[in-house]
């Protein structure tokens, strides 16, 4: 039985044998990095129009919601509009760096992920920031009335202790032994 020189693998009779001067995947580094140039240079201004299309709907929305009428109550909904895009995106560079990297072109494909990388994290950041603007925090609870939550109030009404006619201004909210002029 004949085997393949260099490597003592057996060799089948008629079976086609592999050139030696086959080029190795990965070994060309000039071609990963005008990959990685032309990568990016599609994915800068592609990042950039993104960002400031979503820069200028979030101006246009904050100027909006000044507008909005004074029935609305509540935090606004939550924007997916700026997720979905980043989420794209980031998708879109991973499946770049998957094919350079099954191609053959491991540093092409690395600088890939490392801008997934960081477009992930940015995708992350803004649908933190999102959420947490949709469901802000709950309101802070009351000093006099235990499980009652505060809310801001009217600057038209009158304070919660006042007594009205009465003139009896009360530190405390409580019974008329607090009053500052009940007579007691």
């Amino acid at each position: 039985m004949t085997t393949e020189p260099g490597s003592g693998t057996p060799l089948l009779p008629g079976v086609a044998h592999p050139l030696p001067d086959a080029p190795e995947p990965g070994g060309n580094t000039l071609g990963g990095g005008c990959l990685t140039v032309l990568a990016l240079i599609v994915e800068i201004p592609v990042a950039f129009l993104i960002a400031l299309s979503l820069g200028m709907r979030g101006w246009a929305q904050s100027t909006s919601q000044k507008m909005e009428s004074p029935g609305h109550v509540g935090p606004p909904p939550m924007d997916w509009v700026p997720v979905l895009w980043l989420g794209a995106f980031t998708l879109a560079v991973l499946v770049v760096a998957g094919l350079f990297l099954r191609s053959g072109h491991p540093i092409a494909g690395a600088v890939q992920l490392l801008v997934g990388a960081v477009v992930l994290a940015a995708t992350i950041a803004v649908g933190t920031t999102e959420h947490e603007r949709a469901h802000p925090a709950p309101l802070p609870q009351c000093p006099t009335r235990a499980g009652v939550p505060c809310a801001p109030q009217d600057p038209g009404a009158p304070p919660a202790n006042d007594r009205g006619s009465q003139g009896h201004q009360c530190r405390s909210g409580g019974n008329s032994d607090e009053c500052a002029d009940s007579g007691r």
